[in-house]
């Protein structure tokens, strides 16, 4: 459900030019946000995954009020307007005829229906679009696929195809998205819109033993990826070829909690485990080498659960990034750029080339990424193998999250240090990150690994593409 109410990060390799560049077309707190609309209730609240404190009415959380300025159809435009080779409208095609066809309903989307099923039922486009007669349909009718019907999205692509990224913020669409949601109190005003820019900022790099890293500087998983392997770096050196074994896996979690700590301290998070996310993570590499890792999200799945009934768009829960505190690190603020968990990553090394990485799963997803590294750099695994590979996730509530596949060793080396569990790999509830990567590899070959435990992820070639 992620899309064009959302924002996100990517990072870029021209292997041509041997530059990376990151994108920031990240979220951003309404001008008029006023941080006097959230008074604290003085209870602990059950939505979001944040662990604030409760909110009246969650207000920082869903509906209206919880939405922030999106910024993908930025960063798609100056992504384009930097690296593209095609006409915009020509790109908008394929998004263009999945909108008039639909959204094909699985059994996967069906149950992420039901679990958002009273958040969807609150807001009435939302709940006309995906609680049809009031009830969550059934992923298939007499054998055959159900596709939901998106509202108007259709129809905005295709003026978004006609008349360029620019006008979704200066022209119509961004005039009917703001008309809409003034209408239920959202404080986004047309300026917003009109002055919202995507950018390039500057990467973090990571020397790690023989490769750089580089991922998204600033309010970005990236500075607490840095931490991560510098004390790994330190922690460790393991033989090449060999397999990551039960005092590798301390380590890892002695990294992930110490580096987490530093962040919930300093950047203004919280510990509370997080629910189901809405964030989507791909990864492209082309003939030429060529790579881009791409973030986007909505925040919580379903983002705010105000969907525009002018333009079909579904809108993020931006907001929620922020503490309702004040004071804090990360409290909110009018204009603000909030805290994020996104981090895809640009791996190169002479010995594999260029790999491209990042992950769907809040804050899940730098825990997963900088494993998925260690194995391909410390263990000099390929990229089948180094997907293969257990992992655990440590990510910030002092709690050690052990794939079951790692065995008792592994557990008790790991409760030496902090709480550690066992859990399974599995699509529902997702207790790991989803992680996908590409590789230009050293040798000219073109290679590309989906999570094994996620539903919806995969793969795709130019030839599937083009079909």
């Amino acid at each position: 459900m992620s899309g064009l109410g959302g924002g996100g990060f990517a990072t870029l390799w021209d292997a041509k030019r041997k530059e990376i560049r990151c994108l920031d077309y990240g979220m951003i707190a309404p001008a008029a946000l006023d941080p006097a609309d959230y008074p604290l209730t003085g209870k602990p609240t059950t939505e979001g995954f944040f662990g604030w404190p409760g909110v009246l009415e969650d207000r920082n959380i869903l509906g209206p009020y919880s939405i922030a300025v999106p910024g993908l159809v930025a960063g798609l435009g100056l992504a384009h307007k930097t690296y593209g080779r095609l006409p915009w409208a020509e790109l908008a095609r394929p998004a263009i005829a999945l909108a008039e066809r639909g959204l094909s309903l699985d059994w996967y989307g069906a149950l992420s229906l039901l679990v958002e099923a009273k958040g969807l039922a609150r807001f009435d486009t939302a709940r006309a679009t995906y609680l049809p007669q009031g009830q969550v349909p059934q992923p298939f009718e007499e054998g055959q696929p159900v596709f939901l019907k998106l509202g108007r999205l259709a129809e905005t692509l295709k003026q978004l195809a006609a008349e360029g990224p620019d006008k979704f913020y200066a022209g119509g669409i961004g005039q009917a998205l703001v008309r809409d949601l003034n209408a239920l109190g959202c404080r986004l005003t047309q300026a917003d819109l009109t002055q919202y820019q995507a950018r390039f900022i500057d990467p973090v790099e990571i020397t790690y033993r023989d490769a750089r890293v580089f991922a998204p500087a600033g309010l970005t998983a990236g500075p607490t990826l840095a931490k991560v392997l510098a004390g790994w770096q330190a922690a460790f050196s393991p033989a090449p070829g060999t397999a990551p074994g039960a005092e590798h896996y301390r380590a890892y979690a002695s990294g992930l909690d110490q580096a987490y700590r530093d962040r919930l301290a300093n950047m203004g998070e919280t510990t509370k485990e997080p629910r189901e996310t809405c964030t989507s993570h791909f990864c492209v590499v082309d003939k030429d080498g060529n790579i881009v890792a791409w973030t986007q999200t909505l925040l919580s799945r379903f983002g705010s659960f105000v969907m525009s009934p002018s333009t079909g768009i579904m809108m993020n829960n931006g907001v929620m990034w922020f503490d309702p505190v004040p004071g804090k690190p990360n409290s909110m603020r009018p204009g603000a750029r909030p805290l994020s968990n996104m981090c895809p990553s640009v791996a190169l090394s002479d010995r594999f080339g260029a790999v491209g990485i990042g992950a769907s799963g809040g804050r899940k997803i730098m825990p997963a990424v900088a494993q998925v590294l260690s194995f391909l750099i410390d263990f000099a695994m390929d990229l089948d193998g180094a997907f293969h590979v257990p992992r655990i996730d440590v990510s910030g509530a002092g709690l050690a999250l052990v794939d079951r596949r790692l065995g008792d060793a592994t557990l008790r080396a790991i409760a030496t240090h902090m709480t550690a569990e066992f859990t399974d790999l599995a699509p529902y509830p997702a207790q790991f990150a989803n992680v996908s990567a590409v590789q230009a590899a050293a040798d000219g070959l073109r290679l590309g690994a989906a999570d094994l435990a996620s539903a919806w992820s995969g793969a795709m070639s130019p030839d599937d593409i083009r079909s």
